[in-house]
Parts: C-alpha cells; sequence; structure tokens
C-alpha cells in the first residue's frame, strides 16, 4: 500500500536530499591520471606552414614508462600467459634452427621441360 500512495513535495524533497547524502557518501575524488594500456594514443604533429613555435614540455620519466610498458608485446610485459587465448603462440621460438639447405622444409621453385613449355607459350 505504501507504494500506491502519492508523495507531496516535501516528502518528494526529502526523498531527494537523502539521494544526493547517499551519493556524496560513496563519491570518491580521483585525483591521479594514468593511461589507458588498452588504447591507442594518437599524437598528431602540427600544421606543416605553421609558425608557431613548439611547446617545451619538461619530460615526465613515470608517465614516459607507463607508455612504453603499455605498447610491449604480452610476452615482454608478463612471464606467464594470462589468458587461455594468449598460450597459443605464446612461446614463438622455432623449435628447429632454420637451414635453408634442409630440402625438408625449403621448397624452392624448379623448372622441368614441361613447366618450361608451359611458361614459354604464356609468354606468347
Amino acid at each position: 500500500m505504501a507504494g500506491n500512495e502519492k508523495h507531496d513535495v516535501v516528502h518528494q524533497n526529502a526523498i531527494h536530499v537523502e539521494t544526493i547524502r547517499k551519493e556524496q557518501r560513496h563519491q570518491k575524488l580521483h585525483t591521479e591520471f594514468s593511461i589507458n594500456p588498452h588504447r591507442k594514443l594518437h599524437v598528431l604533429p602540427d600544421k606543416p606552414m605553421s609558425r608557431k613555435p613548439s611547446e617545451v614540455i619538461a619530460e615526465n620519466s613515470d608517465f614516459i614508462g607507463a607508455f612504453h610498458k603499455a605498447r610491449q608485446e604480452p610476452t615482454k610485459k608478463y612471464t606467464m600467459p594470462l589468458t587461455e587465448s594468449q598460450e597459443i603462440g605464446w612461446v614463438s621460438a622455432p623449435l628447429i634452427p632454420s637451414n635453408r639447405h634442409d630440402q625438408r622444409f625449403n621448397f624452392y621453385r624448379f623448372t622441368t621441360d614441361v613447366t618450361k613449355h608451359q611458361e614459354s607459350a604464356l609468354r606468347k
């Protein structure tokens, strides 16, 4: 029955004040900035014919370190894969060292009398 009652302006104002106090109690002010590592940062250069001198910005080593860490590939950032999809291809070093003279893995193009005939027919 309480839901069917119509509230007057004073009661609505009291509810509004209570919700604002509740929001302010749980509100947290964030004053520290950090880069989102999952988003690319695009830096645009000035126009080529602009005569405005470029600004000199003091380097922030924490910012630059965080930026470089965000741009690294996952194998350099983490010691182990974080998800199951990262497990495939995590160790990307070849199992057998490459040798160009090993005919088991290198299939070079060679010509026979049949392929020479076909190439000469295609040239004409």
